[in-house]
């Protein structure tokens, strides 16, 4: 019963084209407006700050401060550009930072779960190794070989010889026993 039946769009194709054409018409007269209103507005905003300058009638004294005012005027102006960008690149910096921020604050990507590959010794080898692994490597005969030494077996002895020995004092000993025959 739950047929998919296809709607039918309530706007035909042509009308449709027709109300396309027609936004996209008012759109570049906005658009050409917004430019032309830009342009007027950069020009006043250049006649404020840069009135027109009257060169004729003026002695080379007139001329050359002139020149310093505007020189002055353009050191000030390239001040406060370089501050501003300053400021600009500081307030970046910020920006960035708090993105990173905010970005360790949601969590960490999303691990995917990882299966199980059973990859061989030298499979794994040669894909750690790359280019230097040519051939296989018998890790066996690579191992050092550890002989265990034999325990030293101390000989069995009378124990009173062992006493005296260990006391250091075989020779004295005699002297103190007096003559023993």
């Amino acid at each position: 019963m739950s047929e998919a039946i296809p709607k039918k769009p309530k706007i035909s194709a042509s009308r449709r084209l027709f109300l396309k054409t027609k936004i996209l018409k008012k759109a570049s007269t906005l658009l050409a407006e917004e430019k032309e209103q830009k342009k007027i507005e950069r020009e006043q905003a250049l006649s404020e700050r840069a009135p027109p300058i009257k060169l004729s009638g003026m002695s080379i004294q007139d001329l050359q401060n002139l020149c310093k005012d505007l020189h002055q005027k353009i050191d000030v102006v390239d001040e406060e550009r370089y501050d501003i960008e300053s400021k600009v690149g500081k307030h970046d910096k910020e920006i960035a930072e708090l993105n990173h921020k905010i970005f360790e604050l949601k969590g960490k990507m999303k691990r995917p779960a990882l299966k199980r590959v059973r990859v061989s010794a030298d499979a794994m080898l040669g894909a750690l190794l790359g280019a230097r692994h040519k051939e296989s490597i018998d890790f066996k005969a690579n191992l050092k070989t550890v002989r265990k030494e034999e325990e030293k077996k101390e000989e069995v002895t009378d124990w009173r010889k062992n006493v005296d020995a260990m006391s250091g004092m075989e020779g004295r000993k005699k002297l103190f026993a007096g003559p023993t025959s």
